[in-house]
């Protein structure tokens, strides 16, 4: 082994140790805000409660007053709720799953969101998937990521495609939507950290999404145009026998 390669895989090694080090204060300090805030949001409601429910005009003013700290609160919670799932990602409990199995469970659960929003589910499995290893709450936040992504980009409704193949040794699964889509340039972009395209956003949902599926093994890559919708690739490596 070359001196090259040695001094790389040292300087490689330095940097996850660093970067361990700082996701666990990060997420420390996550959950020392998170506390507070809590508090915060649990006496909003009691505050609410305290105030009369008539129409008089100091008594609506002060409901939408505290509907909007509320409103905050949640936001905040979101944010962090994202953040730590970001700063835990390499933490991994692997069982071997079938990838159409775990779509499926997914897609029970967020078929409600989904009508509510106009917005219509097809799910085209592949028959002759092997099971890899994954771990299921992990993906499950990889698909609630995408399938979010894709309602906010279509919010007169649409389609939302999730397909499953066997390419190359590898299983693929694809989620295409008819949403807004975005130029070629930023594809790339919008799996890094802090970058978003909404106001409010964290900018850590595909993000977290790259992070997961690199975690697996896999990767995910993007495909958009304006107007014509978007479409992610998920490639996650099938184990040798």
């Amino acid at each position: 082994m070359s001196d090259v390669t040695t001094q790389a895989e040292t300087e490689a090694e330095r940097w996850r140790k660093q970067y361990a080090e700082i996701a666990q204060l990060a997420g420390a300090l996550a959950h020392e805000i998170r506390n507070p805030l809590s508090t915060i949001s649990m006496n909003l409601k009691l505050a609410s409660e305290e105030i009369p429910a008539d129409e008089s005009a100091t008594s609506r003013r002060l409901h939408t007053k505290l509907e909007t700290i509320q409103k905050e609160c949640d936001h905040l919670e979101n944010i962090l709720n994202a953040y730590l799932q970001f700063v835990r990602v390499g933490e991994l409990d692997l069982e071997p799953a079938s990838l159409n199995d775990l779509v499926r469970q997914f897609l029970e659960f967020f078929k409600p969101e989904a009508k509510a929003a106009n917005v219509e589910i097809s799910f085209h499995p592949s028959a002759d998937l092997p099971a890899i290893p994954v771990d299921p709450v992990l993906l499950k936040q990889v698909l609630q990521n995408l399938a979010r992504n894709s309602l906010e980009a279509m919010p007169d409704g649409g389609v939302i495609e999730l397909q499953t193949t066997r390419k190359d040794g590898s299983v693929v699964l694809e989620v295409i939507d008819n949403g807004a889509g975005m130029p070629k340039e930023l594809c790339e972009k919008v799996f890094d950290a802090f970058y978003s395209r909404k106001s409010g956003g964290s900018g850590l949902g595909l993000s977290t999404v790259r992070k997961i599926v690199e975690a697996h093994g896999g990767r995910v890559s993007c495909e958009s145009e304006p107007d014509r919708g978007t479409r992610m690739t998920l490639t996650f490596p099938v184990p040798s026998a």
